[in-house]
């Protein structure tokens, strides 16, 4: 076991200072049911209300039937994220970082690439937007203004660090919790629950519901490839049990209450007609002054989703080997990623319902296979060190896993994709099963691989099971 220590200057900085080092023994804090805010209140935000928008709006299926398959799609998902939230506290390093043992040093650049561009740029975007339009609806103000107010607050929280990501979700679940409730209670209160069909005679088919399955999937998953962001600063001793109980019950949760209010929604107002953030708070849905604070808090709800997106678009933006020399590298990558978001929401926001359906299911298409490689691969480890393969070290490959995430990257969309620039010669009858091809082909073929190009595995883990891996931060310094 390598215990690192801190330098002094690094527990005084108001600025969370590094990059991606392995986070020292002496730092750690916190208790694993924190966890249930920091998970619910990015999702507390209307492009969580915008999927059950979208099965009920976009698919088609009446208010039944999607809440069944958005269930399904966001508890994949989310147990997904439990279970590798729960790595966080014996590793103390990044997701994005604990995926050089599944891709190798190098090969691990495309997957956090990946998700430097997704989390970073895309997801920033997607909820800027929804804030912005809440804000400017709520105050008058012009769209943009609106929206370089609200980047800029999401910028600034999430270049402070960790410690002030943790406490905006804290207190952020409470009070959107309590209006997102309301809300909820209002839109399915006054929604045609019973209606035999979302609008679209005989849109009830096992692809609509695949496409249904696989958006709700997309979204809870799309916090994958953050989890050990957050778990990494725990004790190490903290349960692993506990740790991904109460991160994947906060995702969970929040998305599937949230989904449901927006499918109810979807019963009630036609979301062609306007702006979705004004329709979805409109009084066919909900009173006045409930439509009021709904609008502020969809502002602030962008904010708690976006602080999460800019921090760990920066963490996998210095995963993929970049070296800046700065102690606050990280918090410079995320001001940067600011800057490129607002430019992009800038220009979406006079189509952001399309752009958002889209997005969902690319979110899907990638995470599925990165899933498939990074579990099948920890499954290979079990019981062993994986310390000495996660340092910035060029010379650690695992062909298996890059190769498996490759081919059934292009595979899956290659033939199932249903997009509206592309769609696969299956996807027809079955809808949408990118994802769920893409993650069953990756962990096959890395399990199936790791026969002929057997994966470098570490000695037996010390008894206490605790082991914190130094220098996995090209950059860093110590």
């Amino acid at each position: 076991m390598t215990t690192l220590t801190a330098p002094p200057a690094e527990k005084r900085s108001i600025v969370e200072v590094g990059g991606i080092e392995a986070i020292p023994l002496d730092r750690r804090h916190g208790s694993p049911w924190q966890l249930l805010a920091t998970w619910s209140a990015p999702n507390l935000e209307f492009a969580t209300v915008f999927v059950g928008v979208l099965a009920v709006f976009a698919f088609g299926l009446p208010f039944w039937t999607a809440m069944a398959a958005l269930v399904v799609g966001n508890a994949l998902g989310c147990i997904t994220h439990g279970v590798l939230s729960s790595w966080g506290p014996r590793d103390g390093v990044a997701q994005m970082v604990l995926g050089r043992t599944a891709f190798g040093t190098r090969g691990n650049i495309l997957p956090a690439a990946l998700n430097t561009v997704m989390a970073g740029l895309g997801w920033f975007a997607v909820n800027s937007v929804s804030g912005a339009l809440a804000l400017a609806t709520l105050t008058g103000m012009p769209a943009a203004l609106s929206l370089l107010i609200i980047v800029a607050i999401e910028v600034a929280v999430a270049f402070i660090g960790h410690d002030l990501v943790q406490q905006f979700e804290r207190y952020a679940t409470i009070v959107l919790g309590i209006v997102f409730l309301l809300a909820t209670v209002f839109a399915l209160s006054a929604g045609h629950l019973g209606a035999s069909s979302g609008g679209k005679p005989g849109a009830v088919s096992f692809a609509t519901i695949t496409l249904t399955m696989s958006a709700a999937f997309g979204y809870a998953a799309g916090w994958n490839p953050y989890a050990s962001d957050y778990t990494r600063y725990l004790p190490a001793r903290a349960s692993r049990r506990t740790t991904g109980w109460a991160a994947a019950l906060g995702n969970f949760v929040s998305c599937t209450v949230l989904m449901a209010a927006g499918a109810a929604a979807a019963t009630i107002v036609d979301f062609s007609k306007g702006s979705p953030t004004d329709l979805f708070t409109s009084t066919a849905v909900m009173p006045g002054w409930i439509g009021k604070i709904t609008l502020l808090a969809i502002a602030v709800g962008a904010i708690a989703a976006n602080a999460l997106n800019i921090y760990s678009g920066a963490m996998s933006f210095l995963a993929a080997g970049v070296r800046i020399r700065f102690a606050l590298r990280r918090a410079i990558v995320a001001l940067g990623f600011g800057v490129l978001g607002f430019v992009i929401a800038l220009s979406a926001l006079p189509n952001a319902g399309e752009a958002y359906e889209n997005f969902l299911l690319v979110i899907a298409y990638w995470i599925a296979p990165w899933l498939g490689v990074v579990l099948t691969d920890r499954a290979l480890r079990r019981g062993t060190r994986i310390a000495p393969f996660l340092a910035d070290d060029a010379r650690y490959t695992n062909w298996a896993g890059f190769i498996a995430f490759l081919v059934a990257l292009v595979v899956s969309i290659t033939l199932f994709s249903n997009q509206v620039q592309y769609t696969g010669p299956l996807a027809g009858p079955v809808g949408d099963i990118t994802p769920y091809v893409g993650f069953t082909l990756a962990a096959l073929i890395t399990w199936g691989l790791s026969r002929a190009l057997p994966p470098r595995l570490g000695g037996a883990l010390p008894k206490d099971g605790i082991e914190v891996p130094a220098h996995t931060d090209a950059a860093s310094t110590e």
